[in-house]
């Protein structure tokens, strides 16, 4: 496995890779959620392309920027394991985001709900980065996972609408055994909080459960949601979302595909989880 520090030393690496190329981007700190994606890579190409960068544009400065886990030797490890060809790992402020930068890429509809309410320049960031990593790596195929839906549907968006001549593929949500969704951030949590945070997979098999059971009024599953979240003390709830894939805006009745999605506060750590409705039908 080689590892890139710089952009040029990345693209002579890359040069030499069989095509097709897979690519997963991450931001380090990797649990079994980003492995399986790589292992989705694998099965789909014949060289397998990782990145790990804290992207500082995605983060605002009320944000964890500074506190966001890391631990490169750790992850490259894993990534060895995984038998991945090449991870492209930039120290900060390595040519990303050169002096006087100053392009930015911007989804005002969809990137502007959910996550884009409270966090109204992460979009931004994540659109950007994702262009220039698409950019420097050339990937024919890119995996993201479900966990992040809206992300995911952003970067659809960016691919169909700048003609980026990718695949895109979502892994699904790896869960904990609990069912809490993995994600780098659950190293904040104490085991209570833990314990707490189970709250959110519960609510969606709730929903998933009256789904099946005829109840396709939105807020009624809405509702669903909040009550089994109300129960759990420790959490405190941002959103509850039943909208379109196509644009997220909210739904009045379900008459075709839906993504339920929640963002919730534990402690310090904002979680967030979501499934598609009806019940195993894909987000994209």
């Amino acid at each position: 496995m080689n590892v890139a520090r710089t952009i040029d030393a990345f693209r002579e690496l890359r040069s030499g890779l069989p095509e097709p190329v897979g690519f997963v981007p991450t931001m380090g700190f990797l649990h079994d959620g980003h492995l399986s994606l790589v292992r989705i890579a694998r099965e789909r190409c014949p060289s397998v392309v990782t990145s790990i960068y804290v992207n500082p544009s995605q983060f605002a400065p009320t944000e964890d920027l500074a506190d966001y886990p890391r631990d490169l030797n750790r992850d490259l490890a894993l990534l060895e394991e995984e038998n991945v060809d090449l991870v492209f790992a930039p120290e900060e402020g390595v040519g990303l985001y050169p002096a006087g930068f100053d392009t930015w890429i911007e989804l005002p509809t969809i990137a502007s709900r959910l996550e884009g309410v409270s966090r109204p320049t992460h979009f931004r960031g994540v659109a950007t980065i994702v262009t220039k990593l698409f950019h420097i790596v050339e990937p024919d195929v890119a995996v993201f996972g479900q966990k992040d839906a809206q992300q995911a549907l952003v970067v659809h968006r960016l691919v169909r609408d700048l003609d980026f001549d990718i695949e895109l593929v979502l892994g699904p949500i790896a869960r904990e055994p609990g069912g809490l969704a993995m994600s780098s951030r659950n190293i904040y949590l104490s085991p209570n909080e833990r314990e707490a945070a189970t709250a959110l997979y519960r609510s969606l098999q709730r929903v998933e459960r009256l789904y099946t059971a005829g109840e396709h009024k939105a807020e009624n599953l809405r509702h669903a949601i909040r009550e089994v979240l109300a129960a759990e003390p420790l959490v405190q709830q941002e959103y509850v979302s039943v909208a379109s894939p196509a644009d997220l805006s909210e739904l009045e009745t379900i008459e075709g595909r839906a993504l339920v999605s929640l963002s919730v506060r534990i402690g310090k750590t904002r979680l967030i989880d979501n499934t598609v409705l009806p019940p195993g039908e894909p987000l994209l």
